[in-house]
């Protein structure tokens, strides 16, 4: 068994276990795009960041790919935390402003502008449609193909392969494919109608060490 401590709490896990399934054993919920429940882990998107070891030399890692260490000590909402997942879902905004998924993640984070270009973007690279197609449906039909700039998801020189049997998984699990109505104005970017999200309580200089991670938020439930 591996010791650690999330958020003050002490946890014993088996050995391999990721940050990610730690943390959702005790309830803490951490964002994930990329990842999926019977899929490989990516880490590709990076919003399941969580933050490990004593400041000053803490750093950020992917709770998803990352395991657990004996004596780990992580957090799942500091402030460094919450502050790089909000940059993260403004740069997927930027890429795929139309998703539901990426949209209603952005309004659960208290993101409510776009301050990037919008380049609507039918692919934001998170790697499901690849994995689903591999693992799951055993077809393999699809892949990543490129490099940097230039990569990009399809078929071996853009042919139909013949291992694609049009199971639609691809498009099941696909954020990007998940669409929603939209604006062409950065500032209304985030529609948020669908998610009805009540606003952050506990979004306060003070609370440096863990941000407010109830879900739903306890405080909002008091009747006045």
């Amino acid at each position: 068994m591996t010791n650690l401590t999330i958020n003050g709490l002490p946890l014993a896990v088996e050995h391999g276990t990721t940050l990610l399934e730690a943390a959702q054993f005790l309830g803490f919920p951490i964002p994930t795009l990329c990842h999926m429940e019977g899929l490989t882990p990516y880490g590709a998107c990076r919003l399941c960041v969580v933050e490990i070891g004593q400041e000053p030399k803490s750093r950020l890692v992917t709770a998803c790919t990352y395991t657990a260490e004996e004596g780990l000590r992580v957090r799942t909402d500091s402030e460094r935390v919450v502050r790089a997942r909000r940059m993260v879902l403004e740069l997927l905004l930027g890429s795929c402003p139309q998703s539901k998924v990426i949209q209603d993640l952005a309004s659960m984070h208290g993101v409510r502008q776009q301050r990037f270009r919008q380049e609507h973007e039918t692919c934001i690279m998170c790697g499901r449609c690849v994995r689903m197609c591999a693992e799951q449906m055993t077809g393999k039909a699809i892949g990543f193909r490129g490099r940097g700039m230039s990569r990009s998801i399809g078929t071996p020189f853009d042919a139909r392969s013949e291992e694609c049997r049009l199971c639609g998984g691809c498009i099941y699990v696909c954020p990007a494919c998940q669409l929603r109505c939209t604006y062409t104005e950065p500032d209304k970017a985030v529609c948020g109608g669908c998610a009805n999200l009540p606003p952050p309580c506990v979004d306060k200089p003070q609370f440096h060490d863990m941000m407010c991670y109830l879900r739903p938020c306890v405080a909002c439930e008091i009747v006045k």
